[in-house]
């Protein structure tokens, strides 16, 4: 029985060792089976290391296990630590101590007693009290075998053994695990990271296409605007509908016409047009649809600095209500940032606003924009007051071109009216020579009848000089006009004969006078004799003291009226023929002011007519042609402030 009993011993013995192996590989592949779920299903990177840790020191029956990461651009192994209650980082250079000797080598190390490896750093345990014995070291490296970090485990069975070669092949196994899910991981973070980018990036990009269409249905509002009213109803409203609000104004400091508020009620806009609030409202591409043409602009005078609005232009600078209320109230002369003049004519009592200034030059704002009574719960967002800026920017851009051009309107204006002047007082020479010959003829004349005659030929002057009064008066008011009417050919051309007669009268020159049509014909009689007399003095200047002949002839040509006065004289210098009818043009007559043939060329297109000239070393003879088909067309439209007029050339 003894010896049977000794034979089977050591196969019990072989039999329990073999269950311990078994016992220790599903312990093992039970630990990896929970690692590579783990590593499956979970993101948080610490997590993830913290259980790999857990699952090495109970496998291999270490004392405590820590994991460092290679920081490739520094050089360094990075790894935490608990020191009691202190989590501590630790850093090691790759190639010092045990962790960052096999970071270099890139090869496991078993240590028996590590205070006798050189390699091994005492300054942890001095720093902490622990005392390391044993340590195993296994690099950990990713699907490509590059390193990423280390694995180290201390004091096997706390410090009562050492690590087998079992141990370094089962932790080269885990840390290859490791190292591929952590770069895994890592790549998974990275694209959920890239995700979140694109999405952040897609809404910056939606936000901006939503910019881009703002401010081309804003635009597109703009371009058809023809005066404040119409910018201020294109702007206002489409910067209400994109900020959610119940009202708005654009404020313009119109230099001399003062400063003013153009007050729009969008609310009152939605209900014209059947929106809701949120809504989308524009105006057609080809500009103010009909539907916002009835939108009500109201136009308020304003006192500098008064209400938000006011504080904005005037200092150049945005703010809201009621976040900003604390810092404006009683602030540079503003009583309140609420006007109560204007909440009583506007009718609007007001609970939250947002207002930016409209940049002009040299920092001096031309105006601003303000938006009235979110309906947001929270009031104008702070996307809102940029969103008002973008449009801000814009705008100020279209107000500057108005006032650009309301400036231009007043100075040309006033230049043409100069031009007028000076034209008229050119003109004004002839009923005034006329005037003063018949008023020497009549203090010579005996007959009663004869000083009647030429009373009433003075008369005619008179006239004549009233209606160029009437013509810059008109022209100052916005009226450009000609009186065309029915004229009998005989009684006209010949008062007309009296006159130049009268005129050039001491002369040397003989006037042969050519009336071949004595029916009527539809002109200005006023202007017509302007005509005439300018070219008649031209004529007469141009044949000098030597005298000549100076023909005026009427006659018809189909439909139109030809009325041609020509002279002997020497001709049109060659120097002016290409400019003859511009103003100021003069061929260096003595006293001339170059207002004569512009006149003259003016007049001939308020009749929708055409002036044409022949000159020859013997003479030259202008020719005006004025159809009579059908009433002429005004030179221009009347004045409007909204066009820019400029003087007939």
């Amino acid at each position: 029985m003894t010896g049977k009993g000794d034979k089977s011993a050591p196969l019990q013995a072989r039999i329990d060792e073999l269950e311990e192996q078994l016992a220790r590989s599903e312990r093992t592949v039970q630990a990896l089976r929970e690692v590579g779920l783990a590593l499956g299903s979970t993101l948080d990177l610490d997590q993830l290391l913290e259980l790999i840790l857990q699952k090495i020191t109970d496998l291999l029956e270490g004392d405590r296990a820590t994991l460092y990461l290679l920081d490739e651009q520094r050089g360094r192994l990075l790894s935490r630590i608990m020191v009691g209650d202190e989590v501590r980082s630790i850093e090691l250079p790759v190639g010092e101590g045990i962790a960052g000797h096999v970071a270099k080598v890139g090869r496991t190390v078993r240590i028996k007693d590590a205070y006798r490896d050189k390699r091994f750093r005492r300054e942890w345990d001095d720093a902490t009290g622990y005392r390391t014995r044993s340590i195993l070291a296994s690099p950990m490296k990713n699907h490509v075998g590059r390193i990423i970090g280390v694995i180290q485990v201390l004091n096997k069975d706390h410090g009562r053994g050492e690590f087998s070669q079992h141990d370094e092949e089962l932790l080269t196994a885990l840390a290859t695990q490791a190292a591929v899910s952590i770069d895994n991981s890592r790549l998974f973070l990275s694209v959920i990271q890239k995700n979140m980018q694109l999405v952040e990036t897609k809404e910056q990009l939606e936000h901006r296409v939503s910019d881009l269409k703002l401010l081309f249905d804003l635009e597109s509002a703009m371009s058809g605007a023809q005066s404040m009213e119409d910018l201020a109803r294109a702007v206002v409203t489409e910067a209400a509908r994109a900020c959610d609000g119940s009202a708005g104004a654009i404020l313009v400091d119109e230099q001399e016409g003062g400063i003013w508020l153009y007050y729009v009620d969008y609310d009152s806009v939605r209900g014209k047009l059947g929106l809701h609030a949120g809504d989308h409202a524009t105006a057609s591409g080809s500009g103010i649809s009909p539907a916002h043409a009835a939108i009500e602009v109201k136009r308020v005078a304003m006192k500098r600095n008064e209400g938000i609005i006011g504080w904005a232009m005037y200092h150049n600078e945005a703010l809201s209500l009621p976040a900003d209320v604390d810092r404006l109230a009683g602030n540079d002369g503003l009583e309140s940032p609420v006007s109560g003049r204007l909440s009583t004519m506007l009718n609007v009592q007001l609970a939250s606003a947002i207002a930016v200034p409209l940049d002009g030059e040299a920092d001096e704002a031309v105006g601003a924009i303000a938006l009235y009574n979110s309906h947001k719960p929270g009031g104008f967002s702070q996307d809102d007051r940029a969103l008002l800026r973008l449009i801000s920017a814009n705008a100020s851009t279209a107000v500057r071109l108005f006032r650009s051009r309301m400036e231009r309107e007043r100075s040309e204006r006033l230049t043409t009216i100069g031009r007028l002047l000076s034209g008229v007082m050119h003109d004004m020479r002839t009923p005034l020579t006329v005037i003063s010959g018949y008023v020497q003829l009549m203090a010579t004349a005996t007959d009663a009848a004869q000083r009647s005659d030429h009373a009433k030929l003075i008369l005619k002057q008179f006239d004549q000089l009233s209606a160029m009064q009437r013509e810059v008066l008109e022209f100052a008011r916005g009226e450009r006009s000609i009186l065309v009417r029915k004229v009998y050919l005989t009684k006209f051309f010949e008062d007309l004969e009296k006159q130049l007669r009268s005129e050039m009268d001491g002369s040397n020159v003989e006037l042969v006078f050519q009336l071949e049509d004595r029916g009527v014909a539809r002109f200005d009689e006023s202007k017509l004799t302007r005509v005439v007399h300018n070219l008649a003095r031209n004529a007469v200047e141009a044949m000098g003291t030597r005298g000549g002949k100076l023909t005026l002839r009427v006659s018809r040509e189909g439909t139109d009226l030809v009325v041609s006065v020509g002279d002997t004289g020497k001709g049109i210098p060659k120097d002016i023929e290409d400019k003859l009818f511009q103003s100021f043009v003069t061929s260096g007559k003595r006293g001339g002011t170059g207002l004569g043939l512009a006149i003259v060329k003016k007049i001939v297109d308020e009749h929708a007519g055409t002036i044409t000239v022949k000159s020859t070393a013997h003479g030259a003879t202008f020719t005006v042609r004025l159809p009579q088909d059908g009433p002429p067309q005004p030179a221009a439209p009347p004045f409007d402030r909204r066009q820019t007029n400029r003087p007939p050339s």
